[in-house]
């Protein structure tokens, strides 16, 4: 599919690397379709989550395990059924930022996750039942080691 993007022009996202998510993202649930998108530079852990309906919406996002190596979100036994798996760690996770400047007052969001099932590309924003995790993590908390997430 023929993508135009935000950030990114346009580019080619095959159908097999398209998301769905069934209930779209928070404030966005008419949005269904995302492809996933890697910005140059971010080796791997900075992403663009860009709608396939409508060209300028996207979302940044990092992988969580970057930037908090012992990141373990766990989803309801409902939300593990949604998205055809048993267990949280069958399952990639994305932290959606809100980019700043400088860019260490931009903020991650531990606390709702995007879960992806890698092998069907079913997808879902989770609000974590733990209350380890916060919607505004400021990115100047995080060290810069890399961490070693499950995608």
């Amino acid at each position: 599919m023929l993508l135009q993007t935000k950030y990114f022009g346009q580019v080619e996202c095959p159908e097999e690397r398209l998301l769905r998510f069934d209930k779209g993202l928070f404030g966005f649930e008419e949005e269904k379709v995302f492809c996933l998108l890697p910005f140059q530079g971010g080796g791997g852990s900075l992403l663009c989550f860009q709608s396939a309906a409508t060209p300028q919406l996207a979302f940044v996002a990092m992988n969580p395990f970057s930037l908090l190596p012992g990141y373990a979100p766990v989803l309801t036994a409902g939300e593990l059924a949604e998205l055809g798996v048993e267990r949280s760690e069958e399952l990639c996770f994305y932290a959606l930022c809100v980019v700043r400047s400088p860019v260490g007052e931009s903020t991650v969001n531990l606390r709702c996750p995007i879960a992806v099932n890698d092998r069907t590309g079913k997808a879902m924003q989770a609000i974590l039942e733990t209350g380890d995790y916060h919607m505004r993590h400021l990115l100047s908390e995080f060290g810069s080691g890399k961490g070693d997430g499950p995608c």
